[in-house]
């Protein structure tokens, strides 16, 4: 088959000094009733590319829904028209993007590929030419089942070694009880295995994982739970078996939280929301001990007229531009609209 090829057009400006921090990238509307979990990169030539789920009329985590993109000229003040990444082919829909600067400099793209409350697994694809062109895609996780990888949550390892979290169940429609744990692939995903180490909970499980290198070579995986709080797990092998979760003191509802190193400082930084039963606020904390204790907590939104959740951060020079969902349930319905909030990286410790 012939590689996924995609054209888009700009039809934006340069930086504008008085331009919004703060907007809806991508609002809901009329026959798309739902724009959420989103991934940005930083191209070769300083754009900005957003990918997201791009839904339709039905606004649910089964409708149908595809992998949209926008590009941005001026570091995400403004963004540039709406194009097609990848076209939904599944039997349900695709969603859950995550996008990824390889060490060998290509573009990894991954998404969840739904048939079915039993077959959602997560795919990839690699760009050489900045996304202009993509390869087929590659079956990241090989067993069956139902699995959920968050958006913006696939790393490499300093070591080459990429990680995809992971949570699973058999039918989601029948069990909603999820373990946790890793896939990897150490050839830059063209191949890949499973980790053979599970985390577990209970009550819902241990869901939604994200995964981050510390520096002295273990993984930290922080984890959605039902109990009221984040929980973490570490990795001594480079994600392919984990410690019995522990709670971290991060009050939470059943929320996933979003875990990165802020490259300027070194230090970690987790986004989630600091409520032991709702999805607000979204809240950010810095850990200056490698996820052991937690400051600097700063809401980064409030708005208690909806919630907010699912994030993704990218570090731009001394910015890092966050992007979440809002919704308002139940008076607001399935109406989902993407946001972002643009903060200069010395904000989160409160200057």
């Amino acid at each position: 088959m012939a590689p996924l090829i995609l054209v888009w057009s700009l039809a934006i400006g340069g930086p504008a000094a008085d331009a919004p921090h703060e907007l809806i990238v991508c609002p809901a509307g009329e026959g798309n009733a739902r724009n959420s979990e989103a991934s940005l990169v930083e191209l070769k030539d300083g754009r900005l590319l957003l990918a997201w789920s791009r839904y339709g009329p039905g606004g649910d985590d089964h409708a149908w829904a595809q992998i949209s993109g926008r590009i941005s000229e001026d570091r995400g003040r403004t963004w540039g028209p709406e194009f097609t990444l990848v076209a939904n082919d599944a039997g349900m829909n695709l969603m859950d993007v995550s996008l990824l600067r390889l060490q060998s400099g290509a573009l990894g793209i991954f998404y969840l590929r739904k048939n079915s409350t039993s077959d959602c697994r997560l795919r990839m694809r690699r760009s050489a030419d900045e996304g202009l062109t993509w390869s087929e895609e590659v079956l990241c996780i090989p067993a069956p089942g139902y699995y959920c990888v968050n958006n913006d949550r696939v790393v490499q390892l300093s070591n080459g070694r990429l990680l995809a979290p992971a949570s699973y169940t058999p039918d989601v429609a029948t069990s909603y009880h999820f373990t946790s744990y890793c896939c990897y692939s150490d050839d830059e995903g063209r191949t890949w295995r499973e980790g053979a180490g599970k985390v577990d909970l209970p009550g819902s499980g241990a869901d939604e994982p994200g995964v981050v290198e510390l520096r002295d070579g273990r993984v930290l995986m922080v984890i959605r739970s039902d109990r009221g709080h984040v929980y973490k797990a570490y990795s001594v092998d480079g994600g392919v078996t984990w410690s019995a979760p522990e709670a971290m003191p991060l009050r939470s509802p059943s929320s996933p939280a979003t875990i990165k190193r802020i490259p300027s400082t070194g230090d970690l930084l987790i986004v989630w929301n600091n409520s032991p039963d709702q999805r607000t606020p979204m809240t950010a904390a810095i850990s200056r001990d490698e996820g052991e204790t937690w400051e600097c907590f700063r809401d980064l939104d409030t708005d208690a007229a909806h919630k907010a959740a699912y994030a993704s951060v990218l570090f731009v020079g001394d910015e890092a531009l966050i992007t979440y969902f809002i919704y308002d349930y139940p008076t607001g319905g399935a109406m989902i609209s993407l946001k972002e909030r643009i903060v200069p990286t010395a904000w989160f410790y409160g200057q």
